[in-house]
């Protein structure tokens, strides 16, 4: 049996381990080969391919990013796509099955192909941990990590010189990587995309921590739109996808709270370095074990599954699980981490 595996959307810690557990498991358990599709469904279209031996993803579990690249491609939106051209493609190489891994529009176009009689499976993919269907996805820890030490080095620059600090994380439409980065590193103040906070309110928890002698911390995520804003903060316009490219609402709050405090505040954004790098042992396991888990959907014949985390086992979940709805931050995890504000 011969199948084919790309990596689509924006790059991941563990895309790697998740190459290397299928390829290993299909090999070893499956009798199967593997054929590496080359930046994303770009590759599929384009007959962009390298063969995936052991030896080729030996050691790759390690390494961040991903061995065969990504883009933004999508499918049905490409020339010569849709479910022929993927189905032509897929002929053209000999390959009975596709592994689809990438985040909620990869899964989207997956979903869509398998519907139309495509043999398809896929592996859930976003540091944003905001896909349905799964309790985490790999390169979720690796990002709260990264901003962690991140931010326990901008403490110690903010508690020497007695200033505010506010550290923009990566977060779009969910909170995640905020709220676990913000417990973690000790914040003040926690700032999503799910709750709408006051100027008022956040000068308040910053005085508060200052009061007691604290350098007060304020970490943010890139999609925070404050009480008073009707929308988010982009600066930067449109990507060449008409997305909005979010980023620098860290620095719109740093002078307003140090004009309502009198306390110098100073503002960093970690940005794309937060998904860079090396990925945690976390990550690793979890992909490793997805990617191990969609080697034998394949074996299976299940098309139009996906790999998923539910408590510490992997288990297997429709596509649309993915696609249902956005899983937030939900209002009783903020609350347990507002206890600690101020």
């Amino acid at each position: 049996m011969r199948v084919g595996i790309m990596t689509s959307g924006g790059d991941c810690p563990g895309l790697n381990a998740v190459i290397r557990g299928a390829v290993l498991n299909g090999i070893k358990s499956h009798d199967q080969e593997y054929v590496g599709f080359l930046d994303g469904w770009k590759g599929v279209l384009e007959d962009l391919t390298v063969d995936l031996s052991r030896h080729v993803v030996r050691g790759i579990a390690k390494q961040g990013g991903t061995i065969l690249g990504t883009s933004r491609t999508h499918p049905y939106n490409a020339e010569g796509g849709g479910a022929a051209g993927v189905a032509a493609a897929l002929e053209r190489h000999g390959l009975d099955a596709l592994v689809a891994i990438g985040g909620e529009g990869t899964l989207a176009g997956a979903k869509r192909l398998a519907d139309e009689g495509l043999p398809i499976v896929g592996v859930p993919k976003t540091i944003d941990n905001d896909l349905g269907g799964t309790d985490y996805t790999f390169g979720f820890d690796t990002a709260v990590q990264i901003g962690t030490e991140a931010i326990d080095r901008l403490r110690t620059t903010g508690e020497s010189h007695h200033r505010c600090m506010v550290a923009e994380v990566m977060g779009r439409h969910a909170g995640w990587i905020a709220l676990h980065t913000g417990m973690a590193a000790g914040a003040h103040a926690v700032l999503i995309p799910e709750q709408k906070v006051s100027m008022a309110q956040i000068a308040e928890w910053v005085g508060d921590a200052e009061d007691r002698g604290r350098a007060p911390l304020v970490v943010v995520a890139e999609g925070f739109v404050p009480e008073d804003a009707d929308e988010v903060h982009t600066p930067l316009g449109l990507d060449r996808h008409g997305r909005p490219r979010l980023g620098g609402i860290g620095d719109r709050l740093a002078p307003i709270i140090e004009e309502m405090t009198g306390i110098e505040t100073r503002a960093t954004t970690l940005g794309h370095i937060q998904r860079g790098g090396t990925p945690t042992a976390f990550d690793r396991v979890l992909a490793t074990r997805m990617g191990m888990g969609a080697a034998d959907l394949v074996a299976d014949g299940e098309w139009g599954r996906m790999v998923a985390l539910k408590g510490t086992d992997i288990e297997r979940v429709p596509l649309e699980a993915a696609l249902q709805s956005l899983k937030t931050v939900p209002q009783h995890r903020y609350d347990e981490a507002a206890i600690l504000f101020g």
